[in-house]
């Protein structure tokens, strides 16, 4: 990593700073599980709007497609959870982001 680099996708920006004496930098690991686990919330929010677009009469014409999308989505989950090794999300953690995403609570 360049010294000095403060682009778009420059540590700075994630907020690891190599001289800040309060906060020690997080390993590489640390930050790449916590950028999975990002990617699989925003994955599960996709699959809550994918339930309530079920439910909703205005989209009965293409209810089709959007079953067909939501067990693709599922699918993806399962499969990323595997992969990335995150059983220690449990399907508390999963209902209590699809509660709060059907509440009206974006989690952005």
């Amino acid at each position: 990593m360049r010294e000095g680099h403060q682009g778009k996708h420059g540590y700075r920006e994630h907020g690891e700073h190599r001289d800040s004496s309060d906060h020690p930098p997080k390993s590489a690991q640390t930050f790449r599980r916590g950028r999975a686990t990002a990617f699989l919330d925003r994955l599960i929010v996709n699959r809550s709007t994918l339930q309530r677009q079920l439910k909703e009469p205005e989209l009965e014409s293409i209810k089709q497609v959007i079953s067909g999308e939501l067990k693709a989505t599922e699918a993806i989950i399962e499969e990323f959870i595997h992969m990335f090794q995150l059983h220690e999300i449990s399907s508390v953690d999963v209902n209590i982001i699809v509660t709060k995403n059907e509440d009206g609570d974006s989690k952005k």
